[in-house]
């Protein structure tokens, strides 16, 4: 067998890779910058950050008269005498007092050593106490399970796990820190979610795939087929007519943001559209590194050839994704569902009520967005993608 070059041991940067680092690095720049403008706080604490919560454990069970209930299919209610340790916070090491109440919608039933959240608060003298117990501390839980879910990506994908854990980062962190805090500073919903995607789409195949036309033809289709899924919505929301004041949240925004520019009337939409990214983006991805197989193997191959491959290799992917979005759906609102059938609402009035307008529409303008991505994509291919002799695949 041949030894490899030094050449093929060190692969050299060519100006395709440093053009990938250059607009990766742009692009986390524009985040952390984002972040640092929109993370400002000018304002007094609201009255949910003046709360004090801590991680507690129980240091012995004083009382106890819970039982379990039939009707409660096991879980028990009734109430505890619980001495507890902090185990955060400015009073870590406290020991204190307090009655856990269970009932079955606030249950957090505790045994000796158990971890728990509490919230906090002083009395006139300064000592704490504590007001209740609303959760398990399950943080110790959720960031194992995080830690195998980011392993067996690693493990199994290697470099390309690696880029993809990294492009998940920084679309969480691009939601989280510029568009949610962009959406409550008074900038339009759908536009900003629009731009996100943009953002994070891009980002993420940078990451996956290095600065190459495949990735240029994953991204246009990927920004054009989310913006086709939000479109599509606000026109089914305008001629329904529904928006975002018919969303369960709508109430509580109002009320809790009544002094700031937040506007509702986007919001329905600019959830489709990150709802719909990562479905979009993987059917734009597929289909883009489809083509580019294509187009290596046989260079030949026509621009027109391309683009009906292209569409026949989309239409297997865009029947599963779509079908996968709409049962995503299904799955998040699958106790209305439920709830329809155990009040027994005439089918007329379960078809037209707002909940379920809201879950049809997602899912539908989500679909569509899917659908709209396969010939967006195999067009670019067939136009961006050059043969091997001519350029880089």
């Amino acid at each position: 067998m041949a030894r490899k070059t030094e050449a093929q041991v060190k692969r050299p940067w060519t100006p395709g890779r440093l053009a990938a680092v250059a607009t990766g690095l742009l692009l986390f720049l524009i985040l952390a910058a984002g972040c640092l403008l929109l993370g400002r706080e000018n304002g007094e604490l609201t009255a949910a950050q003046k709360r004090q919560f801590a991680v507690a454990r129980v240091d012995d069970v004083l009382a106890d008269d819970a039982r379990a209930e039939d009707w409660t299919e096991g879980l028990r209610v009734g109430s505890q005498q619980l001495a507890l340790e902090i185990l955060t916070g400015p009073y870590k090491g406290a020991i204190l007092e307090t009655t856990n109440y269970l009932t079955a919608y606030a249950n957090v039933d505790c045994s000796l050593g158990t971890r728990v959240i509490v919230r906090l608060d002083v009395d006139d003298s300064g000592a704490p106490y504590v007001i209740s117990i609303p959760n398990y501390d399950r943080g110790p839980v959720l960031a194992g399970m995080i830690a195998v879910f980011a392993l067996l990506l690693v493990v199994i994908g290697g470099k390309k796990g690696i880029m993809a854990l990294l492009g998940l980062a920084y679309t969480l962190a691009g939601v989280w820190f510029l568009l949610i805090p962009m959406v409550l500073r008074g900038a339009p919903p759908i536009l900003s979610a629009v731009l996100i995607a943009a953002l994070t789409a891009a980002a993420s195949l940078l990451l996956l795939t290095g600065f190459t036309r495949k990735t240029l033809c994953a991204g246009l289709g990927c920004v054009c087929g989310v913006a086709a899924a939000g479109l599509f919505a606000w026109i089914v929301g305008q001629i329904t007519p529904i928006s975002g004041f018919n969303m369960s949240e709508a109430e509580e925004l109002v009320l809790r943001a009544y002094d700031s520019p937040l506007s509702i009337r986007g919001l329905l939409v600019s959830g489709i559209l990150i709802a719909a990214l990562g479905a979009v983006m993987d059917v734009a991805m597929s289909i883009s590194s489809a083509c580019s197989e294509l187009r290596a193997v046989d260079p030949g191959l026509t621009p027109g050839a391309l683009f009906r491959s292209g569409m026949n290799i989309g239409r297997d992917a865009m029947g599963t994704m779509a079908n996968t979005l709409i049962l995503a759906f299904a799955g998040a609102s699958f106790n209305m569902l439920l709830l329809f059938q155990v009040y027994g609402y005439p089918l007329i009035q379960v078809v037209n009520s707002d909940a379920m307008a809201i879950e049809l529409i997602q899912s539908v303008a989500g679909s569509v967005g899917i659908i709209l991505t396969v010939p967006l994509v195999s067009l670019f291919a067939s136009v961006l993608l050059p043969a091997p002799a001519a350029g880089s695949r």
